[in-house]
């Protein structure tokens, strides 16, 4: 396999090892037919409702644990706080890189991970005003007082304007999957731990939501496409810009990503 230069600002033995083509097609095509798959079962075969009406009949036909300690106060608000606390360390060790010339290899793939978790979040939230749709704890089929409306339905005016689509506190978490091509860019061989950790942190969180009426399942869904296609696109846009004409229609991949 041949080698490239470094790319500036990334570090050193820099190699790219996949096609333009394999590369979208593993990381794009393939996220984007799952998420199409998923949405299907979700929102158009009733898989939000079967999930919810499970989770609903087994809390006692109430949302018991919509105020429990460990998923309001744990899950959802330190849950949240700790999300912004690791921003924050990322940003600070992104200053500590700008002022280190050691360290100087760091600084674009942390300004990627501050840019691309901060973007992910701010877009998912968001669309949350935009999309006008109810949380499951507000529908009279749960123990609210409104009727369910999809995605594309139309809304009557004088309901009260839902903002519960996509999942603005799952994102928290799905939006650290941006861990997957920051290691990319360093080092290849713990991008699947960055990928687990988002995953790991978005899936607690959603789930935290969904077991308080406050989600369904798509929201979820919806939550970490939405986290993926932005860390993709600007991992594409940032490592494409920096790559030498040579190599640039191949979509630099680092680190030996092919094997």
């Amino acid at each position: 396999m041949a080698t490239s230069p470094a790319l500036p600002g990334f570090a050193p033995r820099l190699s790219y090892g996949w096609s333009s083509r394999v590369f979208l097609r593993r990381h794009a095509l393939w996220p984007l037919l799952a998420w199409l798959a998923l949405s299907l079962l979700s929102m158009g075969l009733g898989g939000d409702f079967w999930l919810a009406d499970r989770l609903y009949a087994w809390q006692g036909g109430h949302w018991s644990l919509q105020n429990a300690f460990l998923t309001e106060h744990v899950i959802h608000r330190f849950g949240r706080d700790a999300s912004t606390a690791a921003w924050i360390g990322v940003f600070a060790l992104w200053l500590f890189a700008r002022g280190r010339p050691a360290l100087a290899h760091w600084r674009r793939p942390l300004a990627y991970l501050l840019l691309s978790t901060l973007i992910a979040i701010v877009l998912a939230s968001g669309l949350k005003s935009l999309t006008n749709m109810d949380c499951p704890w507000d529908l009279s089929r749960y123990g609210g007082d409104r009727a369910f409306f999809g995605l594309f339905d139309a809304r009557p005016a004088a309901l009260a304007r839902g903002v519960c689509f996509p999942a603005g506190h799952a994102s928290a978490g799905y939006a650290w999957v941006a861990l997957y091509f920051f290691f990319l860019m360093l080092r290849p061989r713990l991008r699947w731990a960055g990928l687990a950790t988002g995953l790991g942190t978005g899936l607690l969180f959603g789930f935290a939501q969904q077991l308080r009426g406050a989600h369904f399942l798509s929201h979820d869904v919806w939550t970490l496409a939405i986290s993926w296609f932005v860390a993709l696109a600007l991992y594409l846009a940032m490592t494409r810009r920096e790559a030498p004409m040579a190599v640039r229609d191949a979509l630099p991949l680092v680190g030996g990503a092919a094997r």
